[in-house]
């Protein structure tokens, strides 16, 4: 059920994960969707830790688990963040992004659980003193966001020129 939900959003977005319509997919009665996810919010969670751990899981092979200069985190996961493998979990996170800043629950509450998420991931991968790092993590995690949300609206093109813009290496990307 999870799995038909994750290539549901996948293929047509957050907006058409409905009980119905996963429910239509499967070939089974909606009031089943509902006995497994009570709320549509427990259904969206359970879908977007699927995608997060997507992420979670390209990040972790291309960053390593040495702390890292922040300029060479960066590359790093902008490098792993801008493959065909990671753009449906991007697409989703930016959705959820787009939703949260409409203030829709649940997903302002997700959102900020996320971008707490990667703050602290970030923190921890940071080479450098401790007082700065959280605060340098941030900009990490603001700057690939940036990144992302402009790869996914305006294209592969305009991204690479403002990832050239932080200093970064896009030769081959």
């Amino acid at each position: 059920m999870l799995a038909a939900a994750v290539r549901l959003v996948t293929e047509h977005g957050l907006s058409s994960l409905t009980y119905k319509r996963l429910a239509d997919r499967l070939a089974i009665p909606d009031r089943t969707v509902v006995y497994y996810f009570p709320t549509k919010n427990d259904l969206v969670a359970a879908v977007l830790e699927i995608f997060g751990d997507r992420l979670e899981e390209l990040l972790a092979t291309a960053l390593g688990h040495d702390p890292l200069a922040p300029a060479e985190l960066l590359d790093r996961a902008w490098r792993a963040l801008q493959t065909d493998e990671a753009d449906a979990a991007c697409r989703v996170y930016l959705q959820v992004v787009g939703e949260a800043a409409a203030r829709r629950p649940p997903y302002a509450t997700t959102a900020r659980v996320i971008s707490d998420r990667w703050t602290d991931w970030f923190t921890r991968l940071l080479a450098g003193p401790a007082a700065t790092r959280r605060e340098r993590a941030a900009a990490l995690v603001a700057q690939l966001d940036g990144l992302l949300l402009l790869r996914h609206v305006a294209g592969a093109k305009p991204a690479q020129t403002a990832a050239r813009g932080f200093g970064l290496d896009v030769a081959g990307s």
